[in-house]
């Protein structure tokens, strides 16, 4: 960072990023994240497109560095280095325990690249949503973890669900537990 009263000179561009500096890249993220595949070239093309409005090169340059970057992501799925089936099971073991509908958790799973077949393996069974439905309430403190039960608030609840993505079946069943049950199913989520 300049001084005040300094001027910044800007770095210059550099050579394009070859496949080895893409390689180290992808290492490099994957040793910090966790990634699909689609997640992986996106940051490695912003990667490139950084370069790119850097060096101000023409598309047909970058061009190359794409390819790379493809080449790249596909050696690290045969190498077992990233696996989407692997990625999409423990997000979706983290967002169920978390309190997150089977519908929050598809949302969620598309928008990272995993596929729907994919996508659809991973997801929670019914009584695994159940579970999902109870932490949401003891995070929102509804249901059987108001402090009061006046009763009025059900309908609000309801819908704060069904928003959230849950069934409505699931919903009434989780807000009609006891506050001892509730707690129990609570601490049998966190052990799973």
């Amino acid at each position: 960072m300049p001084r005040p009263g300094q001027e910044s000179t800007p770095r210059p561009p550099g050579k394009p990023p070859d496949r080895a500096a893409l390689h180290e890249a992808a290492l490099r993220h994957l040793a910090r994240f966790a990634a699909t595949e689609i997640g992986l070239l996106r940051v490695l093309d912003r990667r490139i497109g950084r370069w790119q409005r850097a060096s101000e090169a023409p598309d047909e340059a970058a061009a190359p560095c794409r390819q790379a970057a493809r080449e790249v992501v596909r050696a690290l799925v045969a190498a077992g280095a990233l696996d989407d089936a692997v990625f999409a099971a423990a997000r979706a073991r983290r967002l169920v325990r978390a309190g997150r509908s089977r519908r929050a958790v598809q949302a969620h799973l598309a928008a990272k690249g995993v596929d729907a077949e994919t996508a659809g393996a991973a997801l929670p069974d019914p009584e695994a949503e159940f579970l999902a439905a109870i932490a949401f309430l003891r995070r929102r403190r509804f249901g059987p973890f108001r402090p009061t039960d006046d009763g009025a608030d059900r309908v609000r609840e309801l819908a704060t669900l069904a928003r959230a993505g849950f069934p409505r079946d699931v919903a009434e069943r989780a807000l009609r537990l006891e506050p001892g049950d509730a707690a129990e199913l609570l601490a049998q989520l966190k052990r799973a």
